[in-house]
């Protein structure tokens, strides 16, 4: 969606709510918020434990649906989404990055990657894995499973991972949290670079 700005909206939400049901107790864990983050962006959503940033990654990422609101993703309006469109929305247009990573274990570096082309029926998934895991520096890492790598190797698989369908935006969700001062500092490296000269969206929930 083209704002008045010129800029592309790539998520819009307008008066967005979350309300859990824990027995007798509503529990409102996002209570009217309103955000647009635009095409080439690089920001961080911050706060302390339980301000319900957890759900906010869950709304952004089409993981979850919202009580009311309206969420727009790239203009169209997918508030009211079956599970099976949200997650079509999902694959074409969100990569996504845990902190625990999700690597399957006995897996090598470059099949993790292929996985989202296998699901989205996407071609050249050879290829595409091989630039993705180029990109993020693992080029001579192909073949190998996460328990050849370190935790830095192990979360730039994942990046590679999330960049491979090539999403409007990627999400992540404290990527750093298991890495030590250095290996973090490298992988924050790495989604600054991306974000500078690949144009790619980036979103930090920290």
């Amino acid at each position: 969606m083209i704002t008045e700005t010129g800029r592309n909206s790539i998520i819009t939400i307008k008066e967005l709510t979350k309300i859990y049901t824990m027995g007798e107790h509503e529990v409102r864990a996002l209570n009217g918020v309103s955000l647009s983050i635009y095409e080439g962006e690089f920001l961080s959503i911050m706060g302390p434990s339980g301000s319900g940033k957890s759900t906010m990654m869950n709304m952004l990422g089409a993981l979850d649906k919202p009580t009311s609101g309206i969420y727009l993703l790239d203009g169209t309006d997918v508030s009211n989404f079956t599970e099976d469109e949200l997650a079509e929305g999902r694959q074409r247009k969100i990569g996504f990055v845990f902190q625990s990573f999700n690597l399957l274990p006995r897996t090598p570096a470059m099949q993790q990657v292929e996985l989202p082309l296998i699901y989205a029926g996407g071609r050249q998934r050879a290829q595409k894995a091989r630039a993705a895991l180029e990109l993020v520096g693992l080029g001579d890492r192909l073949d190998h499973k996460p328990s050849e790598l370190s935790g830095g190797q192990q979360q730039r698989v994942a990046i590679a991972r999330a960049l491979v369908n090539e999403p409007a935006i990627i999400l992540a969700d404290e990527p750093t949290g298991n890495l030590d001062s250095k290996s973090g500092t490298e992988v924050m490296q790495i989604f600054q670079q991306l974000n500078r000269e690949q144009g790619i969206t980036v979103v930090f929930v920290t």
